[in-house]
């Protein structure tokens, strides 16, 4: 897939979160800002029941019915992905394994991306798909935790409809858990609609953009626990000497995702 960079999702983005607009010039798009461009457009005609496409996708289904969860991954920024100029991405699966879970079988499916700009390679990723079965039951959430307020160095996001709506349009993911409050609920089995994994993610690399991370950076990140609109978002990124530790956690304390950036130096 290639295309020419423009700057209008870069700007997009920025609005969504209120976050300060990179100097697309001279630093190029942030860790992770990646994800806005060389998006795959499937066809209509290509969507299942759960808005995902079901051909023509890498990684494709193993099968029909099974439900798709972000589950981490690994990036790692090798140089300037600048707007203006043409990228090319390139995408393959490296592996495909089948476990059995507490609620059934689960397919692991490891996928790369390299990201190709005049004749390098800037950005290289992995990215942890699982595939489990429909569940039989709905998922249950704790209630009546207290809230725990966020202090003065974490980040608070208010996790609206409209929010999951314009991010889903923004990265062309017609997921339903995302914003068919009705689909999640009776089909899914959610308690409410699903908060992205690559939104967590992303909130947590904008978190350590703030403390100064920037450059040439490797990012590893986990999706540890199913977040929903309606537990709030709470995002912290701590800096030390060698690397930035991030996490997000819900309003009630309970931890969702843990990243860590480092710095391959300039």
């Amino acid at each position: 897939m290639k295309e020419v960079l423009l700057p209008g999702p870069a700007e997009a983005l920025a609005s969504l979160l209120d976050v300060e607009m990179p100097d697309l010039d001279s630093d190029g798009l942030p860790l992770l800002w990646h994800w806005f461009y060389l998006l795959d457009r499937p066809a209509q005609a290509d969507l299942g029941q759960d808005g995902h496409p079901v051909r023509g996708t890498i990684p494709a289904p193993p099968e029909p019915g099974r439900r798709r969860m972000w589950a981490g991954g690994r990036v790692r920024t090798l140089g300037r992905l600048r707007c203006g100029l043409s990228a090319t991405r390139h995408t393959e699966v490296l592996s495909v394994q089948e476990k059995q879970g507490r609620t059934g079988r689960l397919t692991f499916v490891v996928t790369r991306h390299q990201i190709v700009q005049d004749g390098e390679v800037v950005v290289e990723e992995e990215q942890d798909i699982v595939y489990r079965d429909a569940a039989s039951r709905p998922v249950e959430v704790a209630t009546g935790e207290p809230e725990v307020s966020a202090a003065e160095d974490e980040w608070a996001i208010d996790v609206s409809p409209t929010l999951l709506f314009r991010f889903s349009a923004l990265t062309y993911n017609a997921h339903r858990i995302h914003y068919d409050r009705d689909y999640a609920r009776d089909v899914e089995g959610y308690p409410g609609l699903l908060t992205h994994g690559p939104l967590q993610a992303l909130a947590m690399a904008e978190a350590a953009r703030r403390q100064g991370s920037g450059g040439r950076l490797a990012f590893d990140y986990r999706l540890v626990s199913p977040l929903f609109d309606h537990q709030g978002m709470v995002v912290l990124a701590e800096a030390g000497s060698d690397e930035t530790v991030t996490a997000v956690r819900d309003r009630h304390g309970r931890r969702t995702a843990t990243g860590t950036v480092r710095s391959l130096g300039r």
